[in-house]
Formats: structure tokens, C-alpha cells, sequence
């Protein structure tokens, strides 16, 4: 438990009224019970207050918190800041137990360091080095010679791949796959697929074609604070690592191809596909569903709107939406003309008569 003004420190918030009262959990307005403090950021969260029974909540600045029958309140200036302060503090984990398990299975070869703790059913290969106090949760796996920084956090059924080199605080959720093979192959003659992005048209008389195998040699390389979501997958690279840069997020679901850098401050959302060699910048957003081509880059600051699919390079500072993705300025005037084809196709029948008679 924290008191209010405990938490009022941690935010760098001003906090007024019974600053030593205790609180145990936050809610949304109408749900707060008396030991819950209220996360009522905005006007629209008043009549939520009204309904609840929280003794405190967390307010938008210079609201009059005595009004709705607080005993203490905090002023946030900034709502999203206050919301990651205060659900920092009040997380209360997975509850997965310190220490080494004695059902995991550890390598004689591995390091791991000060206050790490590995979780039932784990395996940590040969030679891998994990950083102090990190958290393996259970049924995860770190392959050989894996390389994971201090303050780690993996849970359940976390997988990585051999020779992958992580850095320091990554956090990974459910289901993660670091380091599969990349989806790589070629066909002993020209393929159809060749062909048909060459010449972009048909490709005549199918002939029967086998795939062979590229072997993935690279390995991949993430930076420090990189957080990726459940079932992410992020692929080895053919020849050089696959890398994400330092205090990327990747949301669930998000597949990394082999080979694609992703730089620094980077959100991908969830869905979102990038094919293999592709060279993403800093601080570039990709909304939910969108997918990327193969050998192409996108340039620093760039944001595409959800289901955006980027064909082509994308010049640094754009934002681009639809498919393909132009501007999104261009892309809404293409809606609305989108949306007035019927229109347009009636008058142009009436234009036909007119002028045919």
C-alpha cells in the first residue's frame, strides 16, 4: 500500500488534502472502492466520481477535488504520464517466485547473474549469460551462447533463440519468439514469383517448382528497454543480425522479418508485418495491420495509419495511410472521390442520354 502522498513524489504531481491515506489499488471512477484512488484525468470522469466510493483520485489540474466528496487528490499535467507513474507503482506482477526452480533445467556452461530467478520447466542452453535480476518466468527457453541484460523480464513460454543478444530491462509477454529461422528460400531455376514482380503481369504456363532452404547464419540483436508483445515474432537474419533498436515496443502479434533493422523509439502495432532487409528509422510508428515490403526504408519520424501497406520507401517525417500508403492528405481526398463514385457514375449515365439524343 501507498500513501497519497507517496504517490504524489513518485509523479512529481502536486497533491492536496489527507496526504497519509493509504491506498491499495487504482480503478476507474465509477468502480473505485475506499481503498482504491480514482484515475479521473478529465471533466468527462465527474459523474464517474459521483458513482464510485473513492476517498482520493488522480485530477486534472485546478479541479475543485473537494466537491466531489474527496478526501485527498492528485493534480495530473500530464494524464498519460501520471497513468504510467501510478500503474508502475501499483503493479503487483505475475507472483512467479524467486530464486532457481528445482524443475528448470540449467546448462553447467551458463551465467547467470546476482538475483536471477528461473521459473519451472525452464531451459537455459549452453553457454548463455543472463543479466542480474532478471526474471525467467516458466516454460521459457534461452538457447546457447543467448545473451540476456540485467532486469530482464520474460514471461510464460518466452523463446530465445541461440546467439541472440538482448539488452538491458527487455520485457517480453506470453508466447514471444526471439530467433526463428527466417522465411527464406529459392527455387534452382527463375521462380514465378520473380517473374511475376518483374514483369508484374502473368507468367504464362505454370511450371512445377521446388523451394530450398536458406539457412539463417545471423542471429538477432536487440537493444536496451525493448518490450514485445505476445506471439511477436522477430526472425534471425540470413547473413547480419535482425535488429531492434534501443526502446522499440512491439505489440502483439507483430512479425519481424529476417534481416529488417528497426531503429530506436520505435512503436509497431499490433498485426503489423514487416517482410525481410527492410530499414526502419527512429521514432517511426506503424498502427495496427500494417505491412511492409521487402528492401526498402522508411525514414526517421515516419507514421502510418492502421492497415496502411508500404510499397515503396517512405521519406523521413511522412505520415501515410491506405494501401498503398501515399500521403494521408492524398489518401482522404482519394476517399472522398472513392466515396462519390455512384454518384458520379449516375450523372455520367444521365450525360450519356443527354448527349446521345
Amino acid at each position: 500500500m501507498f500513501t497519497i502522498r507517496q504517490i504524489a513524489e513518485a509523479l512529481g504531481a502536486e497533491a492536496q488534502g489527507d496526504l497519509d491515506l493509504l491506498i491499495a489499488g487504482a480503478a476507474e471512477p465509477q468502480d473505485a472502492t475506499a481503498d482504491q484512488i480514482a484515475m479521473a484525468m478529465a471533466p468527462k470522469y465527474a459523474e464517474g466520481l459521483q458513482a464510485g466510493q473513492a476517498q482520493a483520485a488522480i485530477l486534472w489540474e485546478n479541479a475543485d477535488w473537494q466537491s466531489f466528496g474527496l478526501k485527498a487528490a492528485i493534480f495530473a499535467t500530464r494524464p498519460r504520464m501520471a497513468m504510467s507513474g501510478v500503474t508502475g507503482m501499483l503493479d503487483r506482477g505475475q507472483g512467479f517466485a524467486g530464486g532457481i526452480h528445482p524443475a528448470a533445467v540449467i546448462d553447467p556452461t551458463a551465467e547467470l547473474g546476482k538475483d536471477v530467478s528461473v521459473g519451472p520447466l525452464s531451459i537455459i542452453g549452453a553457454g548463455a549469460r543472463i543479466g542480474a535480476r532478471s526474471v525467467i518466468g516458466p516454460h521459457c527457453y534461452v538457447g546457447s551462447e543467448a545473451v540476456i541484460g540485467a532486469d530482464a523480464n520474460l514471461r510464460e513460454m518466452v523463446s530465445i533463440g541461440a546467439r541472440a543478444t538482448i539488452g538491458n530491462r527487455f520485457r517480453a509477454q506470453p508466447g514471444a519468439r526471439v530467433g526463428g529461422d527466417g522465411f527464406s528460400y529459392v527455387t534452382p531455376e527463375v521462380s514465378g514469383a520473380e517473374n511475376a514482380r518483374k514483369t508484374m503481369g502473368d507468367q504464362g504456363e505454370a511450371k512445377a517448382q521446388s523451394w530450398v532452404r536458406i539457412h539463417s547464419l545471423g542471429a538477432v540483436t536487440i537493444g536496451d528497454d525493448v518490450e514485445i508483445g505476445s506471439n511477436c515474432t522477430i526472425d534471425n537474419g540470413t547473413i547480419r543480425d535482425t535488429v531492434i533498436g534501443s526502446g522499440s515496443k512491439l505489440d502483439n502479434l507483430v512479425h519481424v522479418g529476417h534481416n529488417t533493422r528497426v531503429g530506436n523509439d520505435c512503436l509497431l502495432c499490433g498485426q503489423t508485418g514487416v517482410s525481410g532487409s527492410v530499414d526502419i528509422g527512429n521514432n517511426v510508428v506503424l498502427g495496427g495491420q500494417c505491412g511492409v515490403v521487402d528492401n526498402i526504408f522508411i525514414g526517421d519520424g515516419v507514421i502510418a495509419g492502421g492497415g496502411t501497406k508500404i510499397l515503396s520507401n517512405v521519406p523521413a517525417g511522412r505520415v501515410i495511410m491506405g494501401y498503398p500508403g501515399v500521403k494521408m492528405e492524398t489518401h482522404t481526398e482519394m476517399y472522398k472521390a472513392q466515396r462519390r463514385l455512384p454518384r458520379l457514375m449516375r450523372d455520367i449515365e444521365l450525360l450519356k442520354k443527354a448527349v446521345f439524343k
